[in-house]
């Protein structure tokens, strides 16, 4: 059956269907077949025109461009108007400007492209006038850039503006109009200015970004040696700079940009395909270069390594893999810094990271055939080394079998697997030579962190470490003591295994404290993750406290702020304070029985007398200081640990002045609103007992506007789930905070506490609840929160009357005073308090009870609510009410406090004030209604009457 043919004239009518439909991309389609298959020119303009609003309706601008270039060829002059509208879109205002004065000298009766093309004249001439001005002022800072006649601060000062001014397109192409990149080549040559040269270098990469020929230019002018020559220096400014220009460049090479999970585009990497492939062989030939500077070495083996996937069309790994750069990284991977022989190659301390990195990521971009040639060359580099009996081999091999335990793990523990490496590395930690237990050491080490994964080294690993804790170089002990601890932490530890014999804890604390006194920063840290581990050691404590120079040494460090060492300070003085709760994180519960089953040589206890003996000697070395200084850190792990150590040392009462004078308070307020949850809690607390019972007020603690901010923090501590100690502490130092002034209570109030401490009336221990009456006695002191109080839950009412009913006198009087306070502050308040069906039973035992205090407060309550509303005063004009008032005001009667009788009289005098005027009320109203009925002898009694009252 023969193939039907689809004519152009119903491609397009299909395409003009989808079109009205709204279906854009289908008609798109239609569309481009129409155009595929017609011949004429004349129905071809139609077709463009049709596509050309699609491409319109889509947004595809630079489409439009094309179709109506395309169209335009063929003498279609009315597609010009939408070549106009794209390029404006695509801010091309000055072809957009060109088109339009076409189509306006074709229709100058057009109003609809006037004012349009009116406003493009004045961009394409503002334009005008800003290259203008950039051209001269780039080639003003050209000129001061590259005289030598002009000061070193004129000429960086120059060359920082030009870098600005890449940031503009229009300044880049200046740049490179005037030769800029010939002139940048020349200087760096010359110019001994580091400031300068990285300007220079970092103007040149913005000179490539994004634009091929501009690439092809610099590559051709300056040339990809001259670049390694130019990042192979000891600046790292300068290796930085070189290595983002190399990366611009082959970003433009490939279509990459700077846009998350950008990929390459296909077409470019195929076109570039020798540029791309010289750029990657000559960076990969370079890496072993024993002229290259450390730094330069590692930015060559990031730019391979950030490059190696983006090419994966040009199968790179692949063939790095067959380029033997596998074997030439492996070269790379087995230097070290420790042990320099006669062809060493200079690499820094994140050389093996790096290289560990690079390699894992190439090892992922090749096939399965190409993965068994990867592990051939690692193999072929390993015999090739091992051929050589000599020491420096057998180093330089568990060195790269470490870097690849660290990276492609499958590969590293595949060659750990074969025959003779495993012996040999436990043969070389057992020897007496520090460089050889050392690189073992940390083979070791590397394959135990992956325990699952790295069974061949695990097995007889734990014993080696325990061996190497007993090295003859502290170094060595103290690196292996980590590294075991390390081992331990992660739970994986096997405590059926002996722990170390007598002494060796005492021995390793010693080999700390030397290295902690040593001026090299690497054994310093060594050190300080040493102590961090063995000060769970109550006797290792000891010893380190009476050694001051260690302590002060550890504290000078921590003030440095470097982060590699700062975790282990704070933990070691943690450590020293006894400064972990109960509820440690599962990690730490795990080291410390780790710790404990391997380093306590004897079952010690870190008695009370210990621990404040230690706190003391810390805070006099100047530790508070320092922990306010690093308190600043953005590390909320070590503000955690901060916080833990201010807390213990708060703990201690003779120390709490001294936390104040040295600014622990705002330190503490500021770990307390930032930081780890636990963190903020250790901070609150120690918040807490800076409030609680210093002899110091608490405004004089707390300064400023500060008082209020430690409100939140402190209340937030305050929960049912804590212990009744804990809650009861915070109440306390809320009732010193509250006792400051009603705004401190105001702001207490505001933070929802009454829901919280209402919640303690059920709790058994009185002390709890006599703290949460006292701290609501306290806030209603002020009477905008007693309004709010009411306000917010008229229930509080029967509350504070319910509380009174407590056994403990201490609680009746705090709820018998917060009754008074509420009543006072709101007549409302007295209503409510008729609303309980004990009300007359509760006001008998205010006034009857034993306690004077209470029983004033009692009278005073009644005198309130006899001043209130009228219906409320007469409620308590019953018999029993006013006779205990009668009896305690009676002379004769056993309350021997001035204070109660005084308060009596007074109340009774207000009922019977009270009840004069009602009486008057009365009489008037029955005198007026006498004279309306005209009975004379019953208004003359009512005058008499009345003239009496």
């Amino acid at each position: 059956m023969a193939k039907s043919v689809v004519s152009a004239k119903e491609w397009n009518e299909k395409g003009n269907e989808e079109f009205e439909k709204g279906n854009w991309s289908e008609a798109l389609s239609h569309y481009t077949n129409a155009l595929n298959v017609e011949e004429n020119d004349h129905d071809k303009r139609m077709y463009y025109g049709n596509r050309i609003a699609t491409y319109l309706k889509l947004g595809n601008y630079e489409k439009v461009v094309e179709d109506c270039n395309n169209a335009l060829i063929i003498c279609c002059n009315k597609i010009l108007y939408h070549r106009y509208q794209a390029l404006i879109a695509l801010d091309k205002f000055e072809e957009a400007f060109r088109d339009a004065e076409i189509i306006i000298s074709c229709d100058p009766n057009n109003k609809v492209i006037q004012p349009v093309a009116t406003r493009l004249r004045e961009i394409v001439q503002d334009r005008r006038n800003k290259d203008i001005k950039i051209s001269a002022k780039v080639s003003n800072l050209l000129d001061q850039a590259f005289d030598v006649n002009v000061s070193e601060k004129g000429r960086e000062v120059a060359m920082n503006n030009l870098l600005v001014l890449t940031r503009d397109e229009a300044g880049v192409e200046e740049i490179f109009k005037k030769e800029g990149v010939l002139k940048i080549a020349q200087l760096v040559k010359v110019d001994t200015n580091e400031e300068v040269i990285c300007s220079a270098i970092r103007i040149v990469g913005e000179l490539c970004k994004n634009n091929i020929s501009r690439t092809e230019s610099v590559m051709k002018s300056v040339g990809l040696p001259r670049f390694l020559e130019i990042m192979n220096s000891t600046s790292i400014q300068r290796v930085n700079a070189s290595q983002y220009c190399l990366q611009n460049i082959l970003n433009t090479y490939s279509g990459v940009t700077n846009k998350l999970y950008s990929k390459p585009d296909e077409a470019l990497c195929a076109a570039h395909k020798k540029e791309i492939d010289t750029i990657l062989l000559c960076l990969s030939y370079s890496i072993t270069s024993i002229t290259l500077t450390g730094l330069a070495r590692d930015a060559i083996i990031e730019l391979i390594m950030h490059n190696i996937h983006c090419v994966t069309k040009l199968d790179w790994a692949k063939r790095f893999v067959e380029l033997r750069g596998v074997q030439r990284l492996m070269e790379v991977a087995s230097e070290t810094e420790e042990y320099k022989y006669k062809f060493s190659m200079n690499i820094t301390s994140s050389t093996q990271t790096i290289t560990s990195v690079c390699l894992a990521k190439i090892y992922e971009n090749v096939y399965y055939d190409d993965k068994k040639t990867f592990i051939n060359a690692i193999d072929e580099f390993i015999e090739d080394k091992l051929h050589s009996p000599d020491i420096e081999s057998k180093v330089r091999v568990v060195v790269a079998i470490t870097v690849l335990l660290l990276g492609p793990l499958e590969v590293g523990n595949t060659v750990v697997a074969k025959g003779g490496i495993l012996e040999m590395i436990l043969v070389m930690a057992g020897t007496d030579d520090v460089l050889q237990q050392k690189v073992a050491l940390e083979c070791i080490v590397a394959a135990m962190t992956k325990k699952d994964k790295a069974c061949a080294i695990v097995n007889q690993g734990v014993d080696v470490l325990k061996k190497l804790c007993q090295s003859k170089d502290d170094l060595v002990r103290v690196r292996a003591l980590v590294r075991f601890c390390e081992m331990g932490s992660s739970g994986d530890s096997d405590v059926t295994i002996r722990p170390f014999a007598d002494g060796v804890t005492k021995e390793l604390a010693e080999a700390c404290r030397r290295l902690l006194i040593n001026p090299k920063k690497e054994k310093r840290e060594w050190a300080i993750k040493g102590l961090s581990y063995l000060t769970f050691n109550t006797g290792v404590k000891q010893e380190l406290i009476k050694d001051k120079r260690a302590i002060h040494t550890m504290i000078e460090i921590a003030k440095t702020g470097d982060r590699s060492v700062l975790f282990g300070v704070l933990t070691t003085l943690v450590n020293l304070c006894n400064a972990y709760d109960d509820e440690q994180e599962h990690e730490m519960i795990e080291l410390t029985k780790f710790v404990k089953y391997y380093f306590l040589e004897e079952p010690e206890l870190d008695d009370l007398d210990n621990s404040v003996e230690r706190l003391c000697a810390l805070a006099k070395a100047g530790v508070i200081s320092d922990l306010v200084d690093v308190a600043k850190t953005d590390n909320q792990n070590c503000k955690e640990l901060i916080a833990r150590v201010f807390n213990a040392i708060c703990s201690e009462q003779t120390l709490r002045e001294m936390v104040v004078d040295e600014g622990g308070t705002e330190a503490l307020l500021s770990l307390a609103l930032d930081g780890t949850v636990e963190g903020k809690k250790q901070a609150s607390l120690a918040l807490v007992r800076l409030a609680r019972n210093l002899t110091k007020r608490p405004e004089v603690i707390i300064r400023g506007q500060l008082i209020t901010e430690v409100v939140q923090p402190i209340v937030s501590l305050l929960y049912p789930e804590c212990s009744v100690n804990e809650n009861c502490q915070t109440l306390t130092a809320l009732c010193n905070l509250a006792e400051v002034n009603d705004s401190v209570r105001e702001h207490i109030s505001k933070e929802g506490i009454f829901q919280k401490i209402e919640a303690f009336r059920y709790e058994r221990d009185y002390l709890l609840r006599l703290a949460s009456a006292n701290l609501i006695n306290i806030l209603l002191l002020s009477r905008e929160v007693a309004i709010q109080y009411f306000e917010q839950d008229n229930s509080r009412v029967e509350y504070l009357m319910l509380l009174y009913k407590d056994e403990n006198q201490d609680i009746k009087f705090a709820a018998a005073a917060a009754l008074v306070k509420l009543t006072v502050a709101n007549k409302e308040a007295c209503k409510k308090v008729f609303d309980s069906n004990f009300w007359l039973e509760f006001l008998r035992s205010l006034l009857t009870n034993p306690s004077n205090n209470i029983q004033e407060m009692g009278v005073i309550f009644v005198l309130s609510m006899i001043r209130s509303v009228e219906d409320v005063a007469a409620k308590l004009e019953t018999g029993i009410i006013m006779e205990l008032l009668r009896t305690l005001r009676n002379k004769n009667s056993t309350v021997q406090n001035e204070n109660i009788k005084e308060l009596t009289s007074i109340a009774l005098e207000a009922v019977a004030e009270r009840s004069s005027k009602e009486a008057l009320i009365i009489i008037r109203w029955e005198r007026d209604t006498a004279r309306r009925l005209g009975k004379l002898d019953l208004l003359n009694r009512l005058e008499i009457k009345l003239w009496t009252v």
